[in-house]
This record gives structure tokens, C-alpha cells and sequence, in this order.
């Protein structure tokens, strides 16, 4: 975190603290290497009335999507912390969480504190295949909780312009097989009324996690005779869409990076079959429409040289672009 951050923690702990009516101690303020955004973490306990103690983490402040999905989706009771219903909870257990503090009008979130890192530092095939496992339980708990109602049918980007984003890019930077990227972003363009009218009438069925990632999933320790489980964290970007598009974030996330990343587990078979296996619809044109979505993005990534520009990234999108291309995507 900033100094200015730090500072402003540090001023607002003894508020948190009292607002939390005693039962939050001391906070140890820190910033870990997977974090990427503003917010201030720290370590605390949480003393319960019964005098037992519960290693928590606070956060502050939260996004208004963070704080309401964390908040209605991890809410426990502290007589319930323990519980096999608490056990099963597909997201971070919260012990308090509020939307002010003092005179700043910013949310904060104190919720369970998770042993060790991220699932993204050592990953396995177990790690990746219970990832995929607890996007599709985070998909039914969400949609439970909150239908989607039709005018949150999100906006989709501007294809069109990331194309010609990209072409720019590739005339004034030295890309690899930068002849074979001009040829398949100008064959995309032509079939792009096709692409976007098939993307923009998929069906809108879920509340999308939208940063699926193993750097944003932890393992929460057994309880209660429990084996433990992989648990979802940072809820920022939730937003409604298809179930699909989870698995294919992670999927291009790891693109050239396969072996590594997602320790052959196939991410779209596999969401699809944890979907499943608890009851969620899967429907039966996600090949397709995972086909078309695949164009798409690998179609916008020379948009990103910056960001998604390493050689061996690039080589592996436009492999998808171009066979995309050839199966008549």
C-alpha cells in the first residue's frame, strides 16, 4: 500500500475498531505480492462472546460489488463459524463488514483469514480441477441470492475498435509473425457483424466471477470433519453473463502457459461438467459460442502489446485466431 494509504488505515483503525464493538483487536497492516489494487490489508482477531478467538483479515475500503457480494455471500455467525454449512461457503466467511467509517463514506470488510498463499503459487492438477469446482458453486450460490434481472445484460467491448487498435499496434512495434496477425485481424473484421451478433445474443444465465484466476483462490483449512476447500476471493468484478466466460478468462490468462498453468485440466469441459454435477443448465451450444468468444479475444490481444505482449502469449493467440479462422469461427 501507499503511505497515504498506510496513514489513512492507521487513522481509521481505532474507528473500525470501535464500530466493530470490542471485538476486533490490534491490526497488523501489510501488503502482499498478489495484491494488485488500493485497497488496505491488514491481520487482526476477533474476540467472540464467548471469549474464543477467530485470526481474521480487514479490509478497507471495498468497492460497492466486493462489499455486497463478499458481504450477503460470506455473512456468518460466529456460533456458526465452525459449522458445516459455514464449511461449505464457496467465498470468504464475513464476521462484520459496514459502508462507513467516521466521516469517510467507504466500505469495509473484516472476514476469515485463509493459512498460506494463494492456489496460483505451487498449482496441481487437484488445485485447478477444485478452482473450476468452486466457480460452479459460486455460480449457484450467487444466482440464488440475486436473479438476473434482463436489464443487466452487460455491455460488450467494442471489437471493432480493439481491431483496429491492434493493426495500429502491429504497424509500430517489431511483433513476430507480424504479416500472419495483419491477415487474420483483417479476416476477423470481416466476419465481425457474424461474431458480435452470435456473442451479444448469448444467453445471459450467471453471475460471473470475471477475474477466475488461481491467484485469487485460497484454501480454507477443514472444519468440522470437513476436507477443507478452495474458497474465491476479491469479488470486484462480478458481473452478469454466461457461465462460459469464467472458464475462458482463466483459459486465456494461460494461453502458451498451458502446461504450467492449468496442469492439463481443460477449463471449459471442466466447469461444464462441475456445473453439472450440481444442477446448473450448461446448454448445449457453449463449444460454439466458446468458439466465437475465443476469436474474439484473440483477435483484440495485439490491442494489449503492453499488458499481453510477450512473444510466447502472442504466438499462442493468433495459433487460436487462425484455426478459429479455418473452422469457420
Amino acid at each position: 500500500m501507499t503511505e497515504e494509504q498506510a496513514t489513512l488505515a492507521q487513522s481509521l483503525a481505532p474507528v473500525l475498531r470501535d464500530q466493530c464493538a470490542g471485538h476486533l483487536g490490534p491490526i497488523s497492516w501489510f501488503k502482499a505480492t498478489w495484491q494488485h489494487g488500493g485497497a488496505s490489508t491488514g491481520f487482526a482477531e476477533w474476540t467472540c462472546h464467548d471469549g474464543t478467538t477467530i485470526d481474521c483479515v480487514v479490509k478497507l475500503p471495498v468497492g460497492y460489488a466486493e462489499y455486497q457480494w463478499t458481504k450477503r455471500l460470506g455473512l456468518t455467525a460466529t456460533d456458526q463459524w465452525n459449522s458445516s454449512s459455514a464449511a461449505a461457503i464457496p467465498t470468504p466467511r464475513v464476521l462484520a463488514a459496514g459502508f462507513e467509517l467516521g466521516s469517510y463514506d467507504f466500505a469495509w470488510i473484516v472476514m476469515e483469514k485463509f493459512q498460506g498463499l494463494p492456489t496460483s503459487h505451487t498449482p496441481t492438477p487437484q488445485s485447478v480441477w477444485e478452482l473450476f469446482e468452486t466457480c460452479a458453486e459460486f455460480h449457484a450460490a450467487a444466482i440464488t441470492l440475486a436473479p438476473i434481472e434482463p436489464e443487466r445484460t452487460p455491455t460488450s467491448p467494442d471489437w471493432a475498435a480493439l481491431i483496429q487498435r491492434g493493426l495500429k499496434a502491429l504497424e509500430d512495434n517489431d511483433v513476430e509473425h507480424k504479416d500472419r496477425w495483419i491477415r487474420a485481424l483483417h479476416e476477423t473484421n470481416e466476419r465481425l457483424d457474424d461474431l458480435t451478433d452470435e456473442w451479444d445474443q448469448r444467453e445471459i444465465n450467471t453471475w460471473c466471477h470475471h477475474d477466475l484466476h488461481g491467484g485469487n483462490a485460497m484454501r480454507r483449512a477443514p472444519l468440522n470433519g470437513s476436507a477443507g476447500r478452495t474458497v474465491l476471493i476479491d469479488l470486484a468484478m462480478v458481473q452478469p453473463g454466461h457461465w462460459l466466460e469464467d472458464a475462458l478468462y482463466l483459459e486465456r490468462l494461460a494461453w502458451g502457459h498451458e502446461a504450467e498453468l492449468l496442469q492439463g485440466i481443460e477449463p471449459l469441459d471442466t466447469l461444464a461438467k462441475a456445473r453439472a454435477f450440481i444442477g446448473l443448465p450448461v446448454g448445449d451450444d457453449h463449444h460454439r459460442l466458446a468458439q466465437v468468444r475465443r476469436t474474439l479475444m484473440a483477435a483484440s490481444t495485439p490491442a494489449f502489446l503492453r499488458t499481453e505482449g510477450t512473444p510466447t502469449h502472442l504466438r499462442a493467440a493468433l495459433g487460436h485466431l487462425e484455426r478459429a479462422l479455418q473452422g469457420g469461427a
